[in-house]
């Protein structure tokens, strides 16, 4: 774990959401850590130009 950093989501927790919402286990596999590097990339990019190592309240949840 890196302060301030997103560095991974809970891979189980997204498969079990894939199989959740009824997408093949096949297709999830696949498709995930393309878009899990990407949503990383993204919010650390938005953290580091907030400068305060944190999300913005849209992307956070909170107001």
């Amino acid at each position: 774990m890196l302060p301030g950093a997103v560095v991974g989501w809970d891979m189980a927790a997204a498969l079990a959401l894939g199989n959740a919402l009824g997408v093949p286990p096949a297709a999830t596999a696949e498709l995930l850590p393309v878009i899990e590097a990407v949503m990383v990339a993204k919010l650390n990019e938005q953290m580091a130009a907030s400068g305060e190592g944190r999300l913005s309240p849209i992307l956070s949840g909170s107001t």
